[in-house]
């Protein structure tokens, strides 16, 4: 895979242009999601090879992207450590047991490696369908962002019980975040085991937290984490809602990536990272939605910005909405293949 464009750009190589996948590009924006799900819950998708293999594959066959990522959720780790989880249409997540007290956090098992076997049956699937033809992300959630689900028992807007947690009950948030550390750092390498290619961590709310919470309650964790990993020759991606004001210090972290939400301009956030240290993104999803000639020249704009940059890769700053229309999608998968630096 070495010399696939999206490992290239990964490692800060030089490339003919930047290569391109996008956060939730195998999901709901996609009529052939919907017959896939349409016959199946959400988490027996997650836990069938064979289903997690063909739902992956979509953006492969029918987007032509640089990269495909595992079909997975950020919180089958929350679930293998004992919650509760269970997903419905219309509320999201939910954990029926939310982990609220030190019993709660006492109970919940670290050494369960076993119960995610079936995502590295998937990885082996996808890896025989993929056929060395484009690179495989693995992924897992960050811990705080597992933490704020497994407290709040679902998903939240203020993350009010999370933050409550840090702020009165430190000691036991601490013990929380290291044992999903723990298991999210196992996870990980057991994606990188079963044979993907490169890895992302998904810190999907760290812009709930302060700086000094982020530092603490997060970083931490994830510079844990990265430490951790087998990556010889596999680069590390680190994501987060808030990147546009974290990455000086998710840099510290040492990841290969960071991916850059769409609040700040991406060339000025590249040159205040240590060199070395690749960009992911940063395009609002929304643009998506607007006109063919809006969507071309946006992304013309950024990679005009980003021109005569190594280590960079064009993604969204945050996920495809689900109803973004497809054909907008494949267009601008289109326009960014046909550039050239």
């Amino acid at each position: 895979m070495k010399d696939s464009l999206f490992i290239k750009a990964a490692f800060s190589e030089k490339t003919e242009r930047p290569p391109v996948w996008m956060m939730r590009q195998a999901g709901r924006f996609m009529p052939q999601y919907w017959e896939i799900k349409n016959k199946y819950s959400f988490l027996e998708m997650c836990k069938t090879p064979e289903i997690a293999a063909d739902v992956t594959m979509l953006p492969v066959d029918l987007l032509g992207i640089d990269a495909a990522i595992l079909f997975s959720d950020i919180l089958v780790t929350g679930e293998a450590m004992g919650g509760d989880l269970s997903f419905t249409a219309g509320v999201g997540p939910k954990f029926a047991n939310p982990v609220r007290t030190q019993a709660d956090v006492d109970a919940l098992e670290t050494n369960v490696g076993d119960r995610l076997q079936y995502v590295a049956d998937a990885i082996k699937v996808i890896q025989q369908r993929l056929n060395g033809s484009i690179p495989l992300i693995g992924f897992a959630g960050a811990p705080f962002t597992v933490m704020s689900y497994l407290v709040e028992g679902g998903s939240s807007k203020d993350f009010k019980l999370a933050k409550l947690m840090l702020h009165n009950e430190p000691e036991m948030a601490h013990q929380l975040l290291s044992k999903i550390a723990t298991v999210t750092a196992d996870y990980l390498n057991l994606q990188i085991a079963a044979g993907v290619n490169a890895i992302q961590i998904f810190d999907s709310w760290a812009q709930a937290l302060s700086w000094d919470d982020y530092t603490e309650f997060s970083h931490r964790y994830i510079q844990e984490i990265i430490s951790k990993l087998d990556r010889k020759d596999i680069p590390v991606i680190s994501f987060c809602k808030g990147s546009s004001v974290f990455a000086p210090l998710m840099a510290e972290a040492k990841p290969d990536v960071i991916s850059i939400d769409w609040n700040v301009d991406l060339l000025d956030i590249k040159n205040r990272l240590p060199k070395g240290i690749a960009v992911q993104g940063n395009l609002d999803p929304h643009i998506l939605y607007a006109d063919k000639k809006v969507i071309k020249d946006r992304i013309h704009r950024l990679f005009e910005r980003m021109r005569g940059e190594d280590g960079f890769i064009f993604n969204l700053g945050h996920g495809i909405m689900p109803d973004i229309p497809f054909d907008n999608v494949k267009y601008a998968v289109e326009v960014i293949k046909e550039f050239r630096y």
